[in-house]
Protein backbone atom coordinates (compact mmCIF):
# COMPACT_ATOMS: atom_id res chain seq x y z
CA UNK A 1 0.00 0.00 0.00
CA UNK A 2 1.26 3.57 -0.92
CA UNK A 3 1.54 6.76 1.35
CA UNK A 4 0.36 9.52 0.79
CA UNK A 5 3.85 10.84 0.32
CA UNK A 6 4.17 8.17 -2.40
CA UNK A 7 0.82 9.52 -4.09
CA UNK A 8 1.03 12.61 -4.23
CA UNK A 9 4.66 12.27 -6.15
CA UNK A 10 2.67 9.77 -8.63
CA UNK A 11 0.19 12.29 -9.19
CA UNK A 12 1.72 15.36 -9.25
CA UNK A 13 4.13 13.67 -11.76
CA UNK A 14 1.30 12.62 -14.09
CA UNK A 15 -0.55 16.12 -13.99
CA UNK A 16 2.74 18.01 -14.62
CA UNK A 17 2.59 19.89 -10.93
CA UNK A 18 6.12 20.29 -9.61
CA UNK A 19 6.79 19.67 -5.57
CA UNK A 20 8.05 23.79 -5.96
CA UNK A 21 4.65 24.59 -7.38
CA UNK A 22 2.79 22.63 -4.57
CA UNK A 23 5.31 24.04 -1.77
CA UNK A 24 4.73 27.54 -3.07
CA UNK A 25 0.63 27.37 -3.22
CA UNK A 26 0.75 25.74 0.05
CA UNK A 27 2.65 28.47 1.81
CA UNK A 28 5.69 26.53 2.32
CA UNK A 29 9.54 26.36 1.41
CA UNK A 30 10.68 23.38 -1.03
CA UNK A 31 12.45 22.66 1.53
CA UNK A 32 9.63 21.73 4.57
CA UNK A 33 7.56 20.28 1.89
CA UNK A 34 10.26 17.72 0.90
CA UNK A 35 11.00 17.17 4.65
CA UNK A 36 7.40 16.25 4.89
CA UNK A 37 7.62 14.16 2.21
CA UNK A 38 10.39 12.19 3.22
CA UNK A 39 9.13 11.89 6.69
CA UNK A 40 5.28 11.31 5.62
CA UNK A 41 4.50 13.76 8.20
CA UNK A 42 1.39 15.00 6.73
CA UNK A 43 -2.14 16.65 8.40
CA UNK A 44 -5.65 16.27 7.41
CA UNK A 45 -6.05 19.18 6.12
CA UNK A 46 -2.50 19.26 4.55
CA UNK A 47 -3.34 16.18 2.55
CA UNK A 48 -6.78 17.86 1.38
CA UNK A 49 -4.81 21.33 0.51
CA UNK A 50 -3.02 19.23 -1.81
CA UNK A 51 -5.42 17.52 -3.30
CA UNK A 52 -7.12 20.38 -3.73
CA UNK A 53 -4.48 22.15 -5.64
CA UNK A 54 -4.31 19.33 -7.88
CA UNK A 55 -7.67 19.08 -8.77
CA UNK A 56 -8.73 16.03 -6.53
CA UNK A 57 -10.52 15.76 -3.23
CA UNK A 58 -8.89 14.14 -0.49
CA UNK A 59 -11.16 11.56 1.51
CA UNK A 60 -10.01 9.63 4.89
CA UNK A 61 -11.86 6.59 5.22
CA UNK A 62 -11.51 3.55 7.93
CA UNK A 63 -12.13 0.02 5.96
CA UNK A 64 -11.98 -2.71 7.78
CA UNK A 65 -9.99 -6.51 6.69
CA UNK A 66 -12.21 -6.64 4.19
CA UNK A 67 -11.80 -3.30 2.21
CA UNK A 68 -15.21 -1.89 3.73
CA UNK A 69 -15.74 1.64 4.63
CA UNK A 70 -16.45 1.70 8.50
CA UNK A 71 -19.02 3.94 8.91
Amino acid sequence: MMNASEKIRIIAKRKKISLSFLADRTGQTRQNLSNKMARGDFKESELKEIAAIMGLTFDPVFRDENGDIVE
